[in-house]
């Protein structure tokens, strides 16, 4: 398939009555982005959004290990009307694809039956995938084109990295996948806005709307926007589309993804010490930010009854303790880690985190660890000390 590199034009979405087109099919909203973007956040605010639809959720995931149904998975409960199915293991826009049309051929013939009613579905791609064969999907394959209608591919921007990863040379003939995200969007949304400045946005926007003229471009922080403004939008145009790339229904086009880029999934049993894993995290940050697209993960950390569930896009990292997620008396505790990025050694990952566990082999180490910790303390509290000139805290 050709690289797509010409702007789109604004098309009319009604009819010659000037009213939507009647069309009961079910609405498809096609969640694209590259990774770190803030696609699952979005998925968490829909899901407990108070909009009254039934709406099934599709994911797919670059890794053997799925890490965002366990996000995802306390909000399911909260709304009981939302499905998740979740497609493991692959690019949606390859391999997965044909999982892709058996998963929706199977919610048509659920509907037909009259067991399940759909107000629309989204479709969640990883992050890195190209939209474009997704789309194909509802106009290639006839029992999926009669039961569903692309509604709208919905790209989310991550303000902070975006620009890192549109500029990324790749080798020949291999896709850059975060400009065609953003070239096939029917809506951007520039999230992490907090993160920039006003100036960097400013110039980022202009950026995006070089590549493609005819998406309305909306700022988000941590992905709060309208649910209005993502499901139900009738954004897509075939028309358009096929005038911005002629091949769009070219089922046996290229598609190459950069093979310097891979994912690396750990599963290890047994709890984690805290300060180790600090240690070891930060040491990743520092070493490999810039390789590291993104990293995910839920961790069993000794003596603590949540699980821990963290995020990191390059060197910005977030974590907390659920205290929806506690772990069950009958649960074996173990962590689970996903990396994707590139030039990933997962022999030389899994050491290095199992050196992590909090195990009699690690104590030695987790001993040095606290006392490094208690002197840095110490120090910290004899320096406030001398800075209030308390003689009575230096002496003691």
């Amino acid at each position: 398939r050709s690289k797509t590199t010409t702007k789109r034009r604004k098309v009319d979405k009604t009819n010659d009555m000037g009213e939507f087109d009647d069309d009961e099919r079910v609405p498809v909203t096609v969640l694209t982005g590259f990774l770190g973007s803030g696609k699952t956040t979005l998925l968490n605010h829909i899901l407990t959004a108070e909009h009254g639809k039934k709406i099934a959720i599709i994911e797919n995931e670059f890794g053997e290990q799925g890490i965002d149904d366990a996000l995802l998975a306390k909000n399911t409960k909260m709304q009981a009307s939302e499905e998740i199915i979740e497609m493991m293991n692959g690019c949606v826009c390859c391999t997965v694809r044909q999982d892709l049309v058996v998963v929706l051929k199977k919610l048509a013939e659920r509907t037909k039956k009259g067991t399940l009613k759909l107000d629309g579905i989204v479709i969640e791609t990883t992050g890195l995938a190209d939209p474009a064969p997704v789309a194909q999907t509802f106009f290639v394959e006839e029992a999926v084109r009669k039961f569903a209608r692309l509604d709208g591919i919905i790209t989310l921007v991550d303000a902070k990295h975006v620009e890192q990863h549109l500029d990324e040379v790749k080798p020949e003939g291999v896709e850059n996948e975060a400009v065609e995200q953003v070239a096939f969007a029917d809506r951007l949304i520039l999230n992490k806005v907090d993160l920039v400045s006003e100036p960097d946005l400013t110039r980022i926007e202009a950026r995006l709307r070089s590549i493609n003229a005819f998406a309305p471009v909306l700022r988000s922080e941590r992905s709060k926007v309208s649910v209005d403004q993502v499901l139900d939008v009738r954004g897509f145009d075939l028309d358009r589309t096929l005038e911005m790339d002629p091949e769009f229904l070219n089922t046996d086009g290229e598609h190459e993804h950069d093979t310097s880029v891979s994912s690396v999934s750990l599963n290890v049993v047994g709890d984690v010490h805290m300060m180790l894993a600090n240690e070891w995290i930060g040491e990743i940050l520092k070493e490999k930010g810039n390789d590291v697209y993104r990293m995910k993960g839920v961790l069993a950390i000794a003596g603590a009854p949540y699980k821990f569930v963290y995020q990191g896009v390059h060197m910005i990292f977030d974590g907390t303790f659920d205290e929806d997620a506690p772990w069950e008396p009958s649960e074996q505790r173990a962590s689970k880690l996903v990396f994707i990025g590139k030039n990933l050694n997962e022999k030389q990952l899994e050491a290095s985190f199992r050196a992590c566990l909090d195990t009699e082999e690690n104590a030695a180490t987790i001993r040095a660890v606290e006392q490094v910790k208690d002197l840095e303390r110490h120090g910290n509290t004899l320096l406030g000390a001398a800075q209030r000139d308390d003689v009575v805290a230096l002496v003691s």
